[in-house]
């Protein structure tokens, strides 16, 4: 009998869609479905290679990394001399042209996620993708759609997830441990670092900027919203929510089983004298709905030093507090503790959720055998609008979304379009 072609040779047999199909929104005729050993190596292309490029690069560095591309010429160089033999790009769009490609990692600022994620999943190629997955709530649901409609193996770097306290705190809730959870409370203890607008500046000479802006409105170059910087501008990110919202909403989500948010009501303080609007302190509240024989959940989350009443007492600067009717549990990245009300014990569950090969290695691995992971674009997607709902909300000045998920719109509030949907700059288009 046959053998199936492995993906790479049905791609070089069938050709590839132009950088202008792609534009188009045109579909290529990818296969899917077809395994290959896993000791055959991936053929891999990195869009943005420094910070937590750098740290997604070396966690799939095993693979044949084909292309590097960073809009920073010495950030691109300093990666291209452990990779030789990869091609180097500033511009993704000319990368993802390349024909040998069987996957790409993502790791660009926030605003610049969407268009080659999608671009490579019309494409037909599998993707890893730094949080949070996109910009903004549309541009969420439009990679959510492509990722289904290709069958495409997926993956959102909310490394976090593959740890195994996180499993240990999921299976707690799971056994029904503290009881039917109705009430979390998560907090994280940062804020943001404020920056200053500039009239005119002259980007550095190694430096794309046009390329960097992307499809964000075009400002004068500044550092204090460049390397990292970005984070707390909503022209290219958003703050501190968006930065670490899906990490720890990450655990709530999955032990908790939510999806979509009936409602959505922040407040926050900008608390800094910089021209970034970005809160410094922020408190969001979630209504999830029951699911099956789960009670409704109201999730708060907090930022910058807010907390919830009595939270001190944990001594923890960021954790996560799930509230059942017998008890109550305490997790952040690495520990967990039990306070179980007065007459009840803890029984600790045995382990059934089996420890991660690693969040990279597991993406691979699915890439290869055509498998499953457990941050794909379906359960990251939904975690990830939500988390940029708060700020939707916040950027309202605080008025409560009421959310209609199947159709991507606050039914109270016709305001909130303008944020679910940003307005692309001319020449750029999903």
């Amino acid at each position: 009998m046959a053998l199936r072609p492995t993906r790479r040779q049905f791609l070089k047999r069938t050709g590839l869609a132009s950088a202008a199909a792609l534009t188009a929104g045109v579909w290529s005729e990818t296969v899917r479905g077809a395994s290959r050993s896993v000791n055959e190596k991936l053929h891999i292309g990195v869009i943005g290679v420094a910070g937590r490029g750098g740290d997604n690069l070396r966690g799939v560095s095993e693979e044949n990394i084909v292309a590097l591309c960073d809009i920073d010429e010495r950030r691109l160089s300093g990666a291209a001399a452990d990779f030789p033999a990869a091609r180097q790009y500033r511009d993704y769009r000319k990368l993802l042209e390349q024909a040998d490609l069987d996957a790409v990692v993502v790791s660009t600022p926030d605003h610049t996620h969407a268009i080659p994620v999608v671009w490579a999943l019309k494409r037909g190629l599998d993707v890893y993708c730094e949080k949070p997955l996109a910009h903004s709530v549309y541009e969420v649901r439009q990679i959510r759609e492509w990722a289904a409609n290709g069958q495409a193996v997926t993956q959102m770097g909310t490394q976090i997830h593959a740890g195994d306290n996180y499993r240990r705190a999921v299976e707690i809730v799971g056994a029904g441990v503290i009881g039917p959870v109705s009430r979390v409370h998560v907090w994280q203890g940062g804020g943001i670092r404020p920056g200053k607008r500039v009239a005119s500046a002259t980007p550095p000479a190694h430096v794309d900027y046009d390329l960097w802006t992307g499809p964000a409105p075009m400002r004068p170059f500044h550092e204090s919203h460049f390397h990292y910087n970005w984070r707390y501008w909503w022209d290219f990110a958003n703050g501190q929510l968006g930065d670490f919202g899906c990490h720890y909403m990450d655990l709530p989500y999955w032990a908790l089983d939510l999806r979509y948010p009936t409602s959505i009501e922040a407040r926050g303080e900008k608390g800094h004298d910089g021209d970034n609007e970005v809160p410094m302190r922020m408190q969001v509240d979630y209504q999830f709905a029951a699911r099956g024989q789960q009670p409704p959940v109201h999730m708060t989350w907090y930022h910058g030093g807010w907390m919830p009443e009595g939270a001190e007492e944990f001594g923890k600067s960021s954790a996560v507090l799930f509230e059942g009717e017998h008890g109550r549990l305490l997790a952040d990245y690495g520990s967990r503790q039990i306070f179980m009300t007065e007459g009840r014990t803890a029984a600790t569950p045995a382990p059934t959720i089996p420890s991660s090969i690693g969040h990279h290695a597991e993406w691979i691995n699915a890439c290869k055998t055509r498998g499953q992971t457990t941050c794909n674009f379906d359960y990251s997607g939904a975690l990830t609008e939500a988390v940029l709902l708060g700020n939707v909300s916040y950027r309202l000045g605080g008025q409560r979304l009421d959310w209609d998920a199947e159709n991507l719109t606050a039914t109270n509030c016709p305001d909130a379009g303008q944020f679910i949907r940003r307005e692309y700059r001319q020449g750029w288009t999903l």
